[in-house]
């Protein structure tokens, strides 16, 4: 029997009690797993069902094409981060995020572990930690911007240049990226509210420009409302 631990991403319900898990694996990268019963009156582990969740699953070997089914799973570690409104939204933001762009994401040490960061910061109550996630990850896939000597960060080259070449990048939003790309603790750097918005925007440009099938996650406007 296989074993893996992931964090959950989202599910589906399927038929009357059962339901399709997607979820980032530490072994395996992006996997869909059937989970049957979950939705029985008796069971209480749908409770379990968190956006980001951190589970260990074991496994049933796979019968022809079908997708593997889950014999059972338990929590890893709980937290508090489900009960505080912010760090909820900022969840599932992150959550909705990577479902819609890591679906043919495979295995990768550097996602997972970035990701058992990010909830370490949450729980820490850092709520822009979003923000210095979605830049890790662009590191990750090795499409951050390059540093140089200019002002104004040009999101289709990903260099600066010393004219703006996008309105929302301004110079100051700029200087974010700069500050974050260039610290050893990413996730000690300082965004004024007053930015964070604009940041945000910047980030999905970006994000356009060079992720390729990159879908804005549904869950945008919910966040974008906490914050402001």
């Amino acid at each position: 029997m296989n074993s893996q631990n992931g964090f959950l991403l989202s599910y589906i319900k399927y038929g009357e009690n059962d339901a399709v898990l997607h979820c980032f694996t530490e072994e395996e990268g992006f996997q869909s797993y059937f989970l049957k019963g979950i939705y029985a009156r008796k069971n209480k582990k749908k409770a379990l069902l968190l956006p980001l969740s951190k589970l260990n699953f074991s496994l049933l070997p796979v019968r022809g094409n079908g997708i593997q089914t889950i014999s059972r799973f338990e929590m890893i570690k709980s937290n508090d981060i489900y009960t505080d409104i912010r760090c909820n939204s900022v969840v599932f933001f992150i959550s909705d995020f990577l479902n819609q762009n890591l679906k043919h994401e495979n295995k990768n040490h550097h996602i997972f572990f970035c990701l058992e960061e990010f909830i370490d910061e949450l729980e820490n109550q850092n709520y822009q930690s979003h923000l210095i996630f979605l830049v890790k990850i662009l590191k990750i896939q090795g499409v951050a911007p390059l540093l140089n000597n200019g002002k104004f960060l040009d999101p289709e080259t990903g260099t600066f240049s010393f004219e703006i070449t996008h309105q929302i990048f301004t110079e100051e939003v700029s200087a974010i990226w700069k500050a974050i790309l260039s610290s050893e603790y990413p996730y000690r750097t300082k965004i004024h509210s007053s930015y964070r918005k604009d940041f945000l925007d910047s980030l999905l440009v970006y994000y356009h420009y060079h992720i390729t099938d990159f879908r804005v996650p549904p869950s945008l406007e919910v966040i974008q409302q906490i914050f402001e």
